[in-house]
């Protein structure tokens, strides 16, 4: 019966393959930066008629800042049945226009196109899966529930909030964010991400005339720099990083303030907890000068917890039935898995396989829709997690 279902939901989907093709084209050519928020209406209108369509009911929650967000539940919901998240941003990191000099084309088989990996395709899969569940005509047994946002690729700030919130009640998330490149590994860890901003004030005076009289933030920011670099520890996943440095008033005047803008990137929250320990215990070496010491880890680790083992054994068991060997691999980089991690088995990079996030190559491979389409299928219909 396993295999049965497996090869008929792979068989809808290559039966369905052109038309999701032409889904993605039409999501991608609706640009949406994170930065221009009315460009993602048209994003949050397209997936809502087909959700509708779906019997879903929407609801489009309103950003300050951001573009909004938009939750999905099925219209018809029995009460105390489970939930699943499925979860994916509409926002892109290309601004207007780009499509112009990156158009949504074929070129050796790969779909290119601005926001295609990261992550357009994935909102078509989500929707596709709901098309396929309702064309065969299998309920699942832990209700899909849908949310996309439109501020992931600025942090999620604004969505954050509702993530917590969707994650505290589910059995388990799938975070429809591109796999891990051409091989299309399942991200079962991230990095947790933060910022931190140290400014040093010291005091102005006149570099030739006195220059006893001052006390150089400049000088005391070179010390700090070394110092967070010493922080880092590549055997243990840990990366510190002064991106931006500032400060001064001219050549001649012994600088009062300067700034550092740190990004700080760790596996595990006991090393996120140590990193900021150690960041906000950094004492000043120039007599004179007093250190201002803001920030946090933001975005928590994604890890391998026993919950989340348990979800990729699943799917690594469902993917045999697809005749699909699973790989996982541990990113970089951050999502909203971070998050929904905290509270429900969690996986990740369940999207598009391609590459190229972020980059002008940035392209899906279309063979693989079919496939990784019918394993989120099969995902979706699995029984519930129990959670030890």
């Amino acid at each position: 019966m396993p295999q049965t279902r497996a090869r008929e939901l792979l068989a809808w989907f290559q039966q369905h393959q052109d038309e999701m093709v032409n889904f993605i084209r039409h999501l991608v050519a609706l640009e949406s930066p994170s930065d221009v928020p009315a460009a993602q209406q048209s994003v949050f209108d397209l997936l809502s008629q087909e959700l509708k369509k779906l019997d879903y009911r929407i609801i489009r929650i309103p950003g300050r800042l951001s573009g909004g967000h938009l939750y999905a539940r099925p219209t018809k919901r029995i009460r105390k049945k489970p939930v699943q998240l499925l979860i994916g941003h509409c926002d892109t990191v290309w601004p207007v226009g780009t499509i112009d000099t990156m158009p949504v084309e074929f070129k050796s088989g790969k779909l290119h196109g601005p926001g295609i990996y990261d992550m357009k395709t994935g909102l078509a899969q989500m929707i596709y899966v709901l098309k396929a569940l309702k064309a065969i005509q299998h309920e699942p047994e832990v209700t899909p529930i849908l949310f996309v946002n439109s501020d992931e690729e600025v942090g999620s700030k604004e969505s954050s909030r509702y993530i917590h919130r969707l994650a505290r009640v589910a059995n388990r998330s799938f975070v429809l964010e591109p796999s891990m490149g051409p091989t299309g590994q399942i991200k079962t860890a991230r990095k947790g991400i933060g910022r931190f901003t140290i400014t040093v004030r010291g005091k102005a005076a006149h570099a030739g005339l006195d220059p006893e009289g001052g006390a150089s933030a400049i000088l005391e920011l070179s010390h700090v720099i070394q110092k967070l670099f010493e922080l880092n520890d590549i055997d243990k996943g840990i990366t510190v990083n002064v991106g931006m440095i500032d400060g001064g008033l001219r050549p001649n005047v012994i600088a009062p303030v300067s700034t550092a803008i740190s990004d700080v990137r760790v596996l595990t929250q006991r090393d996120a907890e140590h990193i900021e320990q150690a960041i906000y215990n950094i004492q000043p070496a120039t007599p004179g000068v007093k250190l201002e010491i803001e920030g946090k880890i933001g975005r928590p680790p994604l890890e391998k917890t026993s919950a989340n083992r348990k979800l990729w054994k699943v799917a690594v068991q469902l993917a045999q039935q697809l005749d699909l060997q699973l790989e996982e691999g541990t990113a970089g980089g951050g999502s909203d898995g971070n998050t929904t991690s905290l509270y429900s088995a969690t996986l990740d990079g369940l999207g598009a396989v391609g590459d190229g996030a972020h980059a002008m190559h940035e392209h899906i491979d279309p063979s693989k829709l079919p496939e990784r389409s019918a394993l989120l299928a099969l995902l979706v219909l699995s029984p519930a997690l129990h959670q030890s």
